[in-house]
């Protein structure tokens, strides 16, 4: 796939869209990197100004604040996933095979592909499973839902519902499911690094990624009785 893609962001989160411009593009690059760096609480964009070198100004004209930049990243993020469940299921018919290669793409979007020249894709997975939380956590998440900031989440998620129910449509839970799915693919991973008490999911053991698709595909097709 080519890493020129753009993907498409719901402009509500941005002030104008960074992939327009080389100075926006850059915000996204070094804000990726530096928000992986420091967490979220700790970024500020006059030190991502800084860094890039730029002023704060010049930031605020793409972003309101840095949650929305958060949110951006994420959506951005979310959006590539689809694509690529998409592209990966492409001329693919049988319904377990298809919930098969996107388990598999859900947990490698990041890891596997390169989806622009100016995305770590890293740093990227990094700040998903370690801050993505934080972007519908939030006090404000029924003003910003309501003005559509999640219409990217919600459309992958309804996606992989659908999958699901490819495989059987006499599931009651696709939604609750569907979550569960991207919330193992980050938690455990994160877990295995980091609190390994709390995961079977073990470094030791070699590739992290192969080991969280095999037990999120055991207990996937476990519950849809497959």
């Amino acid at each position: 796939m080519s890493a020129s893609i753009q993907i498409k962001v719901n402009p509500n989160i941005y002030l104008r869209d960074p992939q327009e411009t080389p100075l926006g593009k850059n915000i996204i690059k070094q804000g990726i990197l530096l928000m992986d760096e420091i967490g979220l609480e700790r970024f500020t964009f006059k030190k991502l100004g800084e860094r890039i070198p730029c002023t704060e100004a010049s930031i605020y004209r793409y972003f309101e604040n840095k949650h929305f930049m958060l949110l951006y990243f994420l959506s951005w993020y979310w959006e590539w996933m689809r694509f690529r469940i998409d592209f990966n299921c492409m001329n693919v018919y049988d319904p377990k095979e298809k919930l098969k290669i996107t388990i598999k793409t859900i947990i490698d979007t990041v890891r596997l592909s390169k989806p622009a020249d100016y995305v770590d894709r890293d740093a990227l997975n990094r700040l998903v499973i370690a801050e993505g939380v934080k972007a519908y956590h939030v006090k404000q998440v029924d003003i910003e839902n309501g003005k559509g900031l999640f219409t990217t989440f919600e459309e992958l998620n309804k996606k992989i519902q659908h999958i699901i129910l490819s495989v059987n449509p006499a599931f009651p839970y696709p939604a609750v499911l569907t979550m569960t799915i991207l919330e193992m693919a980050n938690n455990q991973i994160y877990y295995a690094c980091h609190l390994p008490n709390f995961t079977e999911i073990n470094k030791q053991q070699g590739n992290l990624e192969q080991q969280v698709e095999e037990m999120v595909a055991y207990f996937i097709f476990k519950l849809i009785g497959e």
